[in-house]
């Protein structure tokens, strides 16, 4: 059992400490639960931006300083942003404590008085060159946001991707970015995870000296989170210049954590995750059709996906890669799975689980994920027991019940001139 201990501050900061002395080093982590979901039409992309914004600067920390300060101390330190939530973090030596807490601090409590007209546009030509190197220009890349409008109504906070759009990055002004700060940055939406090897009290009282003045917010915006779901299989043909044919399927689940979310995600490991999984079996040796495979869930809190993607090798038909798919999917749904894929599924989840937990920086983001999406940082302790306590009818009611065309959506990425 890790040795957890969460409050919160007068501002509605929540704190969770974990304790651990095993190496001399400290994982400050902050979930600020705001990401693209959090955004409006005409409006994307602003969460994601912000990733960089906060490290060009803030009241008391000049430009990149963030960078310079914890690097100097051996430190290592990023930003991640996804629909439901922006994540920072550093991982330093722990007698550098105070200094992650510092820098933190700043950004939330003093970033606006540095924020520039300046900045701003330079940050937005970042990440508009982001979005060029990473979907525009690079093959396959904007399969993920075809996928999601297919999925979605344009008015649903998962219709478009973390990245946005290039023209809603464009008519980003100043006073917008700082709305969208004021509303989500703050202490009353935020999570403050620390692992590792420090004094509680003395942690209890940095966190109150650096955080505890910031003022809290007023009320959120409120959003529909309620998938309407669309009538039957979307689908599309996309004709572009790649070399081999794609398929891309998102199939709907329910959000993350609800039993059969947990299901999915380990067929989604019997299905392609190793040369053992059914769709490398199948479809790579066997049928030799697919130049590669793959299926995997999102942590999403709003709505759950499955996703798949298989690529056709040279000279076989897109169509027999799909219908080659669909009967591996058939013969989950009738025949079942068998006990040794199912162990291999659990066993998989424990291991990249013991993983998670083995390092201070990925523990702290853990635990601030669940903080964050299921008000309880304590589950920690039980995440893996529906895992160990699914069956291979489970697995195989998930496919039976979510794994039908009414409720997927299809992308075929089609070679020019095919």
């Amino acid at each position: 059992m890790l040795n957890l201990t969460e409050y919160e501050l007068g501002n509605g900061l929540r704190v969770v400490l974990n304790e651990d002395h095993s190496a001399p080093l400290v994982a400050v982590n902050l979930w600020y639960h705001v990401g693209s979901k959090n955004e409006r039409p005409g409006r994307t992309g602003f969460a994601h931006l912000f990733e960089h914004m906060l490290f060009s600067g803030s009241e008391h920390v000049g430009n990149n300083e963030h960078f310079r300060y914890i690097q100097s101390v051996g430190g290592v330190l990023n930003g991640t942003t996804f629909f439901d939530r922006t994540n920072y973090f550093e991982t330093l030596p722990s007698n550098y404590l105070a200094l992650g807490l510092w820098l933190e601090s700043d950004r939330m409590g003093f970033f606006l008085p540095a924020l520039t007209q300046e900045k701003l546009d330079i940050q937005r030509e970042v990440v508009k060159e982001e979005r060029r190197q990473r979907y525009d220009n690079v093959p396959y890349g904007t399969a993920f946001e075809r996928q999601l409008r297919l999925a979605y109504a344009p008015d649903y906070s998962y219709h478009w991707p973390t990245i946005g759009s290039m023209q809603d990055l464009e008519a980003a002004s100043l006073d917008d970015v700082r709305e969208f700060f004021t509303t989500w940055y703050r202490p009353d939406n935020c999570v403050l995870t620390i692992v590792g090897d420090f004094a509680p009290d003395e942690a209890k009282r940095l966190v109150e000296q650096y955080f505890g003045d910031i003022q809290p917010g007023g009320s959120f915006p409120e959003f529909d989170l309620e998938r309407r779901p669309l009538e039957g299989e979307q689908r599309e043909v996309f004709t572009t210049p790649v070399q081999l044919p794609r398929i891309y399927r998102l199939y709907h689940l329910p959000k993350m954590g609800d039993p059969a979310w947990i299901h999915a995600d380990l067929l989604a490991s019997v299905l392609a995750t190793d040369k053992a999984s059914r769709f490398d079996r199948a479809l790579m040796h066997d049928k030799q059709i697919a130049q590669d495979v793959a299926a995997y869930i999102l942590p999403t809190e709003a709505t759950g996906m499955l996703l798949m993607q298989a690529t056709a090798k040279e000279g076989v038909a897109i169509a027999d890669l799909e219908a080659a798919l669909d009967a591996e999917i058939e013969r989950v749904v009738t025949g079942g799975i068998t006990d040794d894929e199912l162990t291999r599924a659990q066993n998989r989840a424990e291991i990249e689980y013991a993983h998670q937990i083995e390092n201070y920086d990925s523990r702290a983001d853990l635990i601030g994920m669940l903080a964050t999406y299921f008000g309880d940082p304590k589950i920690v302790h039980t995440w893996l027991e529906p895992y160990r306590n699914a069956t291979a009818n489970d697995l195989a009611e998930v496919a039976r019940q979510y794994l039908v065309p009414a409720n997927r959506v299809t992308s075929i990425f089609q070679p020019e001139g095919a």
